[in-house]
């Protein structure tokens, strides 16, 4: 039907060529415009099924990705709320935690201060029994000083005093102290 009509449509100009040149003026010639209504038509018939079946293909894959793109839209959108909700949920936790910190800061303060003082008090004890060590052992020193002093003292006193007739007389008050024993 077609060509049919095409090739009357021909006829009909290929009669009023002799007649009117308007159709075959130089740029404009008519039939190769023709010749592309035609082209274009058998090219639509031809395809038209196929076509058909691509774009309606095309259509359902669009669709598809319509849907899954939604679907991933929903899940980023919830996933933004959860990100959200955990942001907000974050400020009170680190207030939580600022508080919880200055809480075992002051308890870590008021144990050092405890311990600091019970090692003061360790000290003070430990100090005061090595004072009192170090008396003794200044006491009994001093005794031992002064004690030898004393023999010292006593022996320049003997030696600047006693002859050589006082020192025989002791000399035999020994020997018979001695034999009497």
């Amino acid at each position: 039907m077609l060509f049919t009509g095409t090739t009357l449509l021909l006829f009909v100009l290929a009669e009023g060529e002799a007649e009117a040149s308007w159709w075959n003026y130089p740029g404009l010639e008519l039939w190769k415009f023709i010749n592309l209504f035609i082209f274009a038509g058998v090219m639509i018939y031809l395809l038209k099924p196929r076509l058909g079946k691509a774009f309606q293909q095309r259509k359902v894959a669009i669709q598809q990705a319509l849907i899954q793109a939604q679907q991933e839209r929903d899940q980023a959108l919830a996933r933004l709320a959860e990100v959200q909700a955990r942001l907000d949920r974050l400020d009170q936790e680190v207030a939580a935690i600022q508080e919880q910190s200055k809480a075992e800061a002051q308890a870590e303060r008021e144990r050092i201060a405890q311990q600091t003082e019970q090692d003061n008090f360790k000290l003070r004890e430990q100090a005061q029994r090595d004072i009192g060590g170090a008396a003794k052992i200044a006491k009994h020193e001093l005794r031992r000083f002064a004690a030898q002093q004393s023999v010292q003292l006593a022996e320049e006193i003997i030696r600047r005093d006693i002859r050589s007739e006082d020192d025989a007389k002791l000399i035999n008050l020994s020997v018979e102290q001695l034999g009497r024993s």
